[in-house]
């Protein structure tokens, strides 16, 4: 794409806005269905930045998306997935890898990838597909360098910037194309999909494509197309129940949950600001829909090309996203809102209208297309595909019934301590390390919001002590895989806490004590009906 031709973008942003751009349509489109096609489906993944699993017009009424809903009605809804950790570079590892963050080593923003580490677009290239990488890459020490796998190449340092400049004169921000530097010209979501479009057209059909578009949306600070600054109200933004700060909402929650509510990524103190919830929702509501707007154009060229019904379109979110839930914002922890995402797929010779229920993750993303691609490789690969799950086919193999996900402390972020969870279809189980406070479990399926948390119930104490083995030993820790990473400070951190915001919490009234003889006597604990010493 050329993006130095005079009104270029002008058109560009008049298609989207019709979410139908003006397209080559070939002479006769019969001859170009009938044309040879390559043995296995091209593939269109499209990853969107923090997006919730909720974010969607069919989940959530008050915002309108309608070429996902498109995707979800005519395609596959997997409703139970995940990423087995909430954070941009980690995640995004771990889709290219299809390892755990304890494997793959991005253990937060900043780390490199470990030299010669594999990326499942490489076995694509392998067995004769095409690929393209355009958006955000965000890995690697912020580089836009081209990576291996990618025969094209379009991405940005760091998070990327929705608008081409600053708006006070300053330089454009630049685009890494293919190793040389371009000025970045229109609006980002606009730019990178018609930078998406562009690629397809050269797509014959003769030879399987792989397009990985990552989106900087909706990352924040969100900023919507200005075509969309009019859409929706603040009345149509709903904060959740457990946003107050109430006895109630407290009870069973850990310290740092109570604690964190007046810091960085708490609603009594967000960003150190007087940042305002619902105005920070509808701003996300309205960054969302030139993706969407996005997705419905790469979907019609797909069509007018004779291409959609060998290309399987996939859209995803790397991590979810807190709109005050618990009092929280951002990401990070292993709550719902946090670590479940969106996913979707869609071709025109796919089976619709279904929804899977099992539990797949960001890890399974690699083991999946390679399954379709007919590709191999003898990289450790930590996720299980679900290709059969994708396509409506009968089901090869034991589904996952439980989850990972892990989360390191940075220093620059405090607020969130290092925790490990276990996701399974009904009870998760959290556990935290290197600080003074209480597990959680609960009930998903009577408590889906994680409200009540049941860690100290003693009926069921079995279920803990079986959650807590299988969480350790998904950890891998007889491969010494399992680590904690820390790195250079420079500085506090986000440390700042609001005078007027709310208080420290106390210790859970479990664990206190008189503090006399009696209590004192033998320090011994009760464990599903055993005396077991603390050390046990």
């Amino acid at each position: 794409m050329k993006n130095d031709k005079p009104g270029h973008f002008r058109a560009v942003r008049i298609a989207l806005a019709a979410t139908a751009l003006t397209l080559l349509v070939p002479a006769n489109p019969a001859l170009a269905r009938e044309a040879a096609k390559p043995a296995h489906p091209n593939i269109i993944f499209i990853l969107n930045d923090d997006q919730r699993y909720d974010a969607m017009g069919f989940l959530d009424p008050s915002i309108k998306t309608p070429n996902m809903d498109r995707i979800a009605r005519e395609g596959v809804h997997f409703r139970n997935a995940f990423a087995t950790t909430a954070l941009c570079s980690p995640s995004r590892a771990s889709i290219l890898t299809g390892q755990y963050m304890h494997n793959h080593g991005i253990a937060d923003n900043n780390i490199k990838f470990r030299p010669g580490t594999f990326f499942f677009p490489q076995a694509l290239q392998q067995v004769g597909y095409a690929t393209a990488f355009i958006g955000k890459w965000h890995m690697g020490g912020h580089t836009d360098a081209p990576q291996p796998g990618f025969n094209h190449w379009i991405s940005f340092k760091g998070q990327g910037n929705y608008l081409p400049d600053d708006g006070k004169g300053g330089p454009r921000h630049v685009l890494n194309i293919d190793g040389k530097r371009v000025e970045q010209r229109g609006y980002i979501t606009d730019e990178l999909n018609q930078y998406a479009l562009d690629w397809l057209k050269q797509q014959s059909g003769k030879q399987p494509f792989f397009l990985y578009l990552s989106h900087k949306a909706v990352h924040a600070d969100f900023v919507p197309a200005e075509r969309h600054k009019a859409l929706y109200s603040r009345d149509s933004i709903k904060v959740p129940d457990s946003m107050a700060d109430t006895p109630e909402n407290r009870a069973g929650k850990p310290m740092w949950v109570q604690n964190q509510r007046n810091s960085w990524h708490g609603v009594d103190f967000p960003y150190h600001s007087t940042l305002d919830i619902k105005d920070y929702k509808l701003r996300y509501n309205q960054t969302l829909a030139a993706v969407d707007e996005g997705i419905g154009a790469i979907i019609k060229q797909l069509q007018e090309q004779g291409q959609l019904d060998n290309t399987i379109i996939m859209m995803m979110g790397d991590n979810g996203f807190m709109f005050g839930e618990h009092g929280l914002i951002d990401k990070r922890n292993a709550y719902e809102e946090s670590m479940r995402v969106p996913l979707i797929a869609f071709s025109g010779g796919m089976k619709g209208g279904r929804v899977v229920n099992d539990i797949v993750a960001n890890i399974d993303i690699a083991p999946t297309f390679l399954a379709l691609a007919g590709a191999k490789t003898d990289a450790k690969i930590d996720g299980m595909s679900f290709a059969d799950q994708l396509m409506g086919r009968a089901v090869t193999g034991k589904p996952r019934t439980a989850l990972n996900y892990e989360y390191y402390w940075e220093y620059n972020y405090p607020q969130t301590p290092t925790t490990f969870a276990l996701r399974g279809d009904r009870y998760k189980y959290i556990q935290y390390h290197g600080v003074w406070d209480t597990e959680e479990l609960y009930d998903l399926q009577n408590d889906p919001r994680e409200m009540r948390n049941l860690i100290a119930d003693p009926s069921l104490k079995n279920i803990v002590r079986t959650m807590r083995a299988a969480l350790f030993a998904g950890l891998d820790p007889e491969e010494a895989r399992a680590y904690v990473t820390f790195t250079e400070r420079n500085g506090e951190g986000a440390v700042l806490r609001n005078r007027k915001g709310g208080k420290a919490a106390d210790f859970p009234d479990r664990w206190m004590r008189n503090g006399d003889e009696a209590d004192l006597r033998d320090n011994l604990k009760t464990e599903g009906g055993k005396k077991e010493s603390i050390s046990e």
